[in-house]
């Protein structure tokens, strides 16, 4: 997902640099909806994660 946030960006720089300021803004847009959606989502399953690890743990002990 963080990968396709860095293709809507690059894109959306280009389009603004080529003049197309309306489409590359909602391109911009799109990126930082997307980066936000893979931190939220790297965060949860860090989260998932470190408790699973422990309850392993837990388990093995």
């Amino acid at each position: 997902m963080l990968k396709l946030a860095i293709i809507f960006l690059v894109a959306g720089l280009v389009l603004g640099a080529l003049g197309f300021g309306g489409i590359g803004g909602a391109f911009v847009g799109i990126a930082k909806i997307l980066f936000f959606i893979a931190i939220a989502l790297f965060v949860i399953f860090l989260v998932l994660g470190l408790v699973a690890g422990k309850s392993v743990k837990n388990a093995i002990d």
